[in-house]
């Protein structure tokens, strides 16, 4: 990055700050442990393979509390561009100017209300089915969330490190319990029992168009559910119904656009990888889907996990609008997801 763009990096990297400092206890602590650790993995450019030294990361971790702890009277910083300052979350009015540069900006609001902030290197511009897809190579700034991909507006955004970080986690995590299941199958394709580390390098370029079909999968879910549900999103004061609420929308997207891409493709490979990564709420929302794949590797076919997709697609829209529609029975569901469940 050429020194023009020092003030925009100054200015990017101190709303990550204020956006930690205001955010950072929404984790829990083994979360929040381990969220700092790779950031001071990140800070620190170290390799995927290096162990963070203990002693340091927790000095690190004082230090950067003691940031924190000086923002409190903070406001956003605006970033400085050519045209005069800009809001920091107006994304477009920033990469109208930072994208011919080669430069990528993300700002949004994630989980919790968490704002979000990232500065790149732009590594690859294109479009896709109409939809704009940015992808950010070497990450100058970011905060202490890192999510691979993000729908900005209309516009696709993916984030390599963030992807690659995630994958190795996923890993780390895979390995630590009864290394079997979904992932194996997948792991196994890409050769991990061979070599860790080119697994996951090519994992992370093969995965690619998994993660680029689900958020063409949430712009079309979107579409359909309109502004009710932004204003329902926004409102939510109840974590449990929020968390319910992102499981319901991830699933309707991936019906209407990936798994059926995907069993077009006959994509076995990233079939494992979908189903490998399912958080265990998806898995007890979905119960249909686990019995279709079941009996996809029976030898059965894909007929049942075609069938279980067009269920999925009506059913998750339904209880989409459902949850937008009425905050009570968006309770009831979040306290007993079994509620909304398509078995």
């Amino acid at each position: 990055m050429t020194p023009a763009f020092a003030p925009i990096l100054a200015a990017v990297q101190a709303n990550c700050h204020l956006s930690d400092a205001r955010h950072a206890q929404d984790l829990t602590l083994c979360n929040y442990l381990l969220a700092m650790r790779e950031y001071y993995r990140w800070e620190n450019d170290l390799p995927p393979q290096a162990v963070p030294p203990r002693g340091e990361v927790a000095r690190w971790i004082a230090e950067r509390e003691s940031l924190w702890d000086g923002l409190a009277a903070a406001e956003w910083a605006p970033v400085p561009l050519a045209a005069g300052p800009a809001d920091p979350f107006d994304v477009a009015a920033v990469n109208a100017e930072l994208v011919p540069a080669g430069l990528l900006y993300g700002a949004g609001r994630g989980r919790f209300g968490k704002p979000h902030f990232f500065l790149a290197r732009l590594a690859r511009h294109e479009w896709r089915d109409g939809v704009e897809v940015l992808e950010a190579g070497c990450e100058y700034a970011r905060d202490l969330d890192a999510a691979p991909a993000v729908l900005q507006g209309e516009t696709i955004v993916l984030r390599r490190e963030a992807f690659r970080d995630w994958l190795r986690l996923t890993a780390e995590a895979w390995e630590a319990r009864a290394p079997e299941g979904p992932l194996a199958a997948a792991f196994e394709a890409y050769g991990y029992r061979d070599s860790r580390s080119q697994a996951l390098e090519r994992m992370a370029e093969g995965e690619r168009e998994t993660l680029l079909l689900h958020e063409l999968g949430e712009l079309a879910a979107g579409r359909l559910l309109g502004e009710g549900w932004e204003r329902f999103m926004a409102g939510i004061e109840d974590r449990r119904v929020e968390v319910t609420a992102r499981a319901v929308r991830d699933l309707l997207a991936d019906c209407l656009v990936t798994l059926p891409a995907l069993l077009d493709r006959d994509a076995g490979t990233s079939l494992h990888f979908w189903f490998g990564t399912l958080s265990p709420l998806r898995r007890s929302l979905f119960p249909r889907a686990l019995a279709a794949r079941e009996a996809w590797l029976s030898g059965r076919g894909t007929s049942c996990l075609r069938e279980a997709v067009v269920s999925g697609r009506r059913h998750w829209l339904d209880v989409a609008q459902a949850l937008a529609a009425d905050a009570g029975e968006a309770g009831r569901m979040a306290l007993d997801p079994s509620r909304a469940a398509l078995a």
